[in-house]
């Protein structure tokens, strides 16, 4: 993908320098007329957070103990000799990848219960789960690519609890964005290149039938924002953000602030409730003096928020849940709490921290992870459980 700057041109290395990250994160966890979107289905919202009176430069503080206690409670069961890698996770659910022997699997965790099969790997080495989502009753939505580089195709594939059975959606054969399914209202939403550079968000329903076109471009991975769909797309020699009705695939406004943001990356939402976009928004501006931006509803602009080495060194894969944002550098994964204005490093050295619809799922491995005496953690909690961080002063 991109960086800030550019407008997002594919190109292999670019791709491959994306796909090295993601898999070294799930190496190390064991993932017309504009118009308002209509309000999302409420089990996916975790309400607003907390709102401090301004937003303000945030200090690093020491993860309270309080946190290491509930992330421990919290980590996740797998089956016996089978090693275990976050893919994705949200409101009492998680997709990981499970390995043994020869056997590789797609599997979902709800709550306390045992993996469920969404569908065994046709190759344990070369094929590898990238992203998940789950509507938490019925439809969930997977990606698996099909090869060790980026340029390999990846399939789409959906997958319906009533019957435990899974069948293909789509399959991609041409470069383009990471695939990162968005699944509502049994609508399953995503892109894929086309050629020349360009791709296409579709989306499907999940119970069957033809993929609709929404709209084609030189775009990022869309991903959920309240009730749009969001991505970067390519303008002139920059980009911006482009949104759509998940209800009807139409284009939408985006709030002012929002709409006028050029050539930033890694740029996420709460996901939450709300018509149109949800309230709070994360993204990386700067290429020398990189920053971590957030802007809520409400607010007159964006504040900088996280600045200065080394948390923002090659800050990436941002997420957010409620008064919780996320993030991945090289080293390391943080978390910012918005509601007391600090941040804390959330995992030990190259671990992975992913905060989602109420959900908060840590990563990382005991021991080297390139070792077979190595121990995958997952950890998951209701994130809205955990106490604030610690204050600054």
């Amino acid at each position: 993908m991109a960086t800030s700057g550019r407008p997002p041109r594919p190109s292999r290395r670019a791709w491959a320098q994306a796909l090295a990250l993601l898999l070294t994160g799930l190496l190390f966890a064991g993932c017309s007329s504009a118009r308002p979107a209509p309000e999302p289905h409420p089990d996916r919202s975790t309400g607003p957070a907390p709102r401090p009176t301004a937003l303000s430069a945030a200090c690093e503080v020491d993860l309270p103990t309080a946190w290491r206690s509930a992330l421990d409670a919290g980590e996740l069961r797998t089956p016996t000799g089978q090693r275990a890698v976050l893919t994705d996770t949200g409101p009492g659910w998680t997709v990981v990848q499970l390995t043994g022997g020869d056997h590789r699997r797609a599997a979902l965790v709800r709550g306390e219960g045992a993996p469920r099969t969404l569908l065994d790997l046709a190759d344990p080495v070369e094929h590898q789960l990238l992203a998940a989502d789950f509507d938490g009753r019925r439809w969930a939505a997977f990606a698996v690519l099909e090869g060790r580089t980026l340029d390999s195709p990846w399939s789409l594939y959906v997958w319906d609890a009533e019957t435990g059975s899974s069948r293909r959606l789509a399959r991609a054969e041409q470069p383009g964005p990471l695939p990162q399914p968005v699944v509502r209202d049994g609508t399953v939403h995503w892109a894929q290149g086309v050629g020349d550079g360009r791709a296409t968000v579709y989306a499907a329903p999940a119970a069957g039938g033809s993929p609709r076109a929404l709209r084609t471009g030189v775009m990022d991975t869309p991903f959920a924002s309240g009730g749009l769909l969001v991505w970067r797309e390519s303008v002139g020699s920059g980009t911006r953000l482009v949104a759509a009705s998940l209800a009807d695939g139409r284009p939408a406004t985006l709030p002012g602030p929002l709409a006028a943001l050029r050539d930033i990356r890694s740029v996420v939402s709460d996901g939450g409730s709300g018509r149109g976009a949800a309230g709070t928004w994360a993204w990386v501006e700067g290429e020398s003096a990189p920053r971590l931006m957030v802007w809520r509803t409400g607010d007159t602009r964006p504040t900088a928020v996280v600045t200065g080495s080394p948390a923002v060194d090659g800050m990436d894969q941002l997420r957010i849940s409620g008064r919780l944002v996320t993030w991945r550098t090289p080293e390391t994964s943080y978390a910012l709490d918005l509601g007391s204005g600090s941040y804390a490093r959330i995992t030990p050295a190259y671990g992975y921290a992913q905060a989602r619809d109420g959900a908060l799922a840590v990563a990382y491995s005991l021991g080297n992870a390139k070792t077979s005496d190595s121990r995958p953690v997952i950890q998951v909690v209701d994130a809205g459980r955990l106490p604030g961080l610690p204050r600054c002063g």
